[in-house]
């Protein structure tokens, strides 16, 4: 396939099937090219900025993938949470550096991928706080807080000391107090805390 052919399958595939991210295998089904073949013909096209590499095994159409697809695609149990998603919510001043997703499976060697899209990583966590939200790969305002906490406690660190919280009146109590009966007493007393001093 020529570039411009690339570009036309890629194209159809977002605007048809709403898919942004491909594996090598995907790629060279849609294009029924061999899959050896491919893999020079990928390099060639990452090479001439017709498609991009995302991640190791992860390609799409250049600035056309978000976080929020990429993340699905390397781990179907994974969602976005922590700063990340409180940032997307705008509970948060801060710009994170990472992007914390939680998921239920280990990742052992691969916990960490660095993208253009920033460094993603998975954290494994128990199956009383592992809780994939509704129709969406990014918690909600309530759950990513409730999370967020968890994550600076098993760290050590204070949550005040890493981020400036802002618009905290917006959390839905119900939500908020649902969200931290999954979590240890601390990240509850600790969450109690921030409400207070942001009053």
């Amino acid at each position: 396939m020529k570039a411009i052919d690339w570009q036309q399958t890629l194209q159809e595939q977002r605007d048809k099937y709403r898919k942004v991210v491909f594996t090598p295998t995907e790629l060279s089904n849609i294009s029924c090219a061999d899959p050896k073949s491919l893999n020079m013909s990928l390099l060639r096209l990452v090479k001439r900025g017709v498609i991009q590499q995302y991640t190791k095994g992860r390609y799409g159409m250049p600035g056309a993938v978000r976080i929020e697809d990429l993340v699905p695609s390397i781990d179907p149990s994974a969602y976005l949470t922590g700063m990340y998603a409180l940032y997307r919510h705008q509970m948060i001043t801060q710009v994170p550096s990472e992007i914390s997703c939680f998921t239920n499976h280990r990742h052992n060697r691969s916990r960490v991928r660095v993208t253009p899209l920033g460094r993603i990583v998975f954290v494994c966590v128990t199956s009383s706080i592992y809780s994939y939200p509704v129709d969406t790969a990014v918690a909600s305002p309530e759950q990513a807080i409730s999370d967020f906490v968890h994550l600076c406690r098993k760290r050590g660190v204070s949550t005040t000391d890493i981020v400036t919280f802002r618009n905290l009146d917006r959390l839905n109590s119900h939500l908020l107090q649902a969200c931290l009966k999954k979590h240890a007493a601390t990240v509850k007393r600790e969450m109690e805390r921030i409400l207070r001093h942001s009053g």
